[in-house]
């Protein structure tokens, strides 16, 4: 299992960095299949790929936390990307939190007007349910039910190959769920968007700090940085990711 991080930015794009989108590559070893999957498909998703080589359509499905245009937003550029410049013929999964469908319609209409949605591949949508499992790309995927605030339905996702596991917070502040996603995963990123200001959407980095000993992971890095954050990465205990950056698990 490898992690690109195409982009571990906040909405604001803090530092330069680009909006949430994570590319996921496995191999399972039972029958040789790889996949390549999308975690999060950030606004500037489609400048992600590019800059760091990865062929949008070499896409097999893309996994949604939340419908915020900094983890969605990329969507329509992708999908009329995949229409009209890739020509694609083969299957994409779409799953996301329920209403994802009509939200990525509205969204394409906002942003490109009335276009023919008339997919030239075929494009499937299914919504997560809380503490469900369910197959995606080949991986097995369980969303954990997080909060990013009233009226908001957020997961973290925990995504593993049968070898190995990663685990994802999503936005959302110090919740039971965590400990739970993060449970002996080789890799738990969790977002921590402020310092030491308690925030009622996000995790801020003195709480996170707290329940520390609750997080079984292998490792732990942060991801979601506001200003304040970067500002005084030289203050902190956990690895902080960055834009383009590689891990092997």
């Amino acid at each position: 299992m490898r992690l690109t991080v195409l982009g571990c930015g906040d909405a604001f794009g803090s530092g330069g960095r680009l909006n949430t989108c994570f590319q996921l590559d496995t191999h399972r070893a039972d029958d040789g299949r790889d996949t390549r999957l999308l975690v999060d498909c950030g606004a500037s998703a489609m400048i992600s790929m590019h800059r760091f080589g990865t062929d949008p359509d070499s896409i097999d499905a893309v996994a949604v936390t939340h419908l915020h245009g900094d983890h969605f937003g990329g969507l329509p550029f992708l999908l009329l990307y995949l229409q009209f410049e890739a020509k694609r013929t083969r299957p994409l999964e779409i799953v996301g939190p329920p209403g994802i469908r009509q939200r990525v319609k509205d969204a394409c209409t906002a942003l490109f007007g009335s276009i023919n949605c008339d997919w030239h591949f075929d494009l499937t949508f299914r919504e997560w349910a809380e503490g469900v499992s369910m197959t995606l790309g080949g991986v097995a995927v369980t969303p954990r039910q997080v909060y990013h605030g009233e009226g908001i339905t957020a997961f973290g996702l925990r995504i593993t190959d049968g070898e190995k596991t990663f685990a994802y917070s999503g936005d959302t502040k110090w919740v039971d769920a965590l400990p739970d996603l993060a449970e002996q995963a080789d890799l738990f990123i969790v977002e921590c968007y402020a310092f030491d200001r308690s925030l009622p959407t996000h995790t801020d980095y003195q709480t996170l700090k707290r329940h520390l000993d609750e997080l079984s992971a292998r490792r732990i890095a942060l991801t979601h940085m506001s200003t304040c954050m970067l500002d005084r990465q030289d203050e902190l205990r956990l690895e902080a990711l960055d834009d383009g950056r590689v891990i092997e698990l």
